[in-house]
């Protein structure tokens, strides 16, 4: 069994005065959702995702040596300008990790990230930013300790992306992948792992079109969210499901069986916005048009027959998940009759990718 100890390394092998990385990393869209966390970003019920392709945070990474070591010390560009409302949490996250990267004191850092999807629409992008930043730090381990494994460096920037993000340790690889301790061959509480077992044809570039219902920002941040599970009438209740769903969609992505993948992915979906609905305070983040979006779904799969499901994260937004075979019937469906009900007629085409990669 991993534990954090085994992330906390040696001496390192080698030294470097100054360098520069850049890595993307995407964003993802759980199956099963988490909702609710322990202490040091800890899941209370283990997850799966679907990693994206297309919605990605592309982050370069250039460091020099200091000459004094007492404090963290970067600059950060938010696509070439400054970003002075992001700095608190990667300072936050630099606090976090350095028990696990004892070198960062000792260089200042020029972050430039960017997304491919416009920010504040409504996807998020804590989970693909955090992964990026995780991958541009484990590249520079990397280079001051060479002979770190490939296994170990993806294992511990999914770790290290964790205590940025929850979600952001699914977004290092791909296509599936499993966080939080289950009956899954190798899943921890640490970090993601990718899903073990042989995925069914069905799910192979199975594909994910974003509809961005409402732009703004969250009234209720993740974070609070998550906190509200601690005294949750029903949270117990929602993590034991949350394992049994885990086990029944494990079953139906290695046999394929569409109809039972739209019943639990759906269900998990209206579960999470159950638990904020009857938390204490209690919130709403779905929209009117999410609602008229769903029954639209609902109607178009009972009259054609066609396996296309919604599933949606903690905001408005509306992800339809459906098999690339039907594409063209679904986005003839999507323009024509769900597009009226986004924010500026506007929605993102995405299928599964593969994780993170070095640019």
């Amino acid at each position: 069994m991993v534990s954090e100890k085994d992330f906390i390394p040696a001496k390192y092998t080698n030294s470097i005065e100054k360098g520069a990385v850049k890595w993307s990393a995407p964003s993802n869209i759980a199956l099963v959702k988490y909702w609710g966390k322990k202490e040091n970003q800890i899941p209370a019920n283990p997850s799966i995702s679907f990693t994206l392709n297309h919605c990605k945070t592309i982050t370069s990474l250039a460091f020099s040596k200091k000459e004094t070591t007492g404090n963290f010390s970067f600059d950060l560009l938010f696509e070439g300008k400054p970003k002075e409302d992001f700095k608190p949490k990667i300072q936050k996250f630099l606090e976090r990790i350095e028990p696990y990267l004892p070198f960062l004191k000792e260089y200042h850092f020029e972050i430039d990230t960017q997304n491919t999807f416009p920010h504040s629409s409504g996807i998020a992008s804590s989970a693909s930013g955090m992964s990026a930043l995780a991958m541009n730090l484990m590249s520079l381990e990397k280079q001051l300790h060479p002979e770190m494994t490939d296994d170990y460096f993806f294992q511990k920037a999914s770790f290290l992306a964790r205590l940025g993000s929850g979600s952001a340790c699914r977004s290092v690889k791909g296509s599936v992948v499993v966080w939080g301790n289950s009956e899954i061959t190798g899943s921890s509480d640490l970090f993601g792992v990718e899903f073990p077992n042989k995925i069914h044809d069905n799910f192979k570039n199975y594909q994910d079109t974003i509809l961005l219902v409402d732009k703004g920002e969250k009234q209720v941040s993740s974070t609070v969210g998550h906190d509200l599970m601690h005294d949750h009438p029903y949270a117990e209740r929602r993590f034991e499901q949350a394992h049994e769903n885990l086990s029944k969609i494990k079953t139906v992505l290695e046999s394929g069986n569409l109809d039972e993948f739209i019943k639990i992915v759906e269900s998990e979906a209206l579960t999470l916005h159950a638990m904020m609905m009857t938390s204490m305070p209690y919130f709403i983040l779905m929209k009117p048009n999410t609602l008229e979006i769903i029954n639209k779904i609902w109607k178009f799969r009972t009259e054609t027959q066609i396996p296309v499901c919604f599933t949606l994260d903690a905001g408005a937004n509306v992800h339809v998940l459906y098999p690339e075979n039907v594409s063209d019937k679904v986005l003839d469906f999507i323009k024509n009759e769900l597009v009226g009900y986004c924010q500026n007629s506007q929605y993102i085409c995405d299928e599964i990718g593969f994780g993170a990669t070095k640019l």
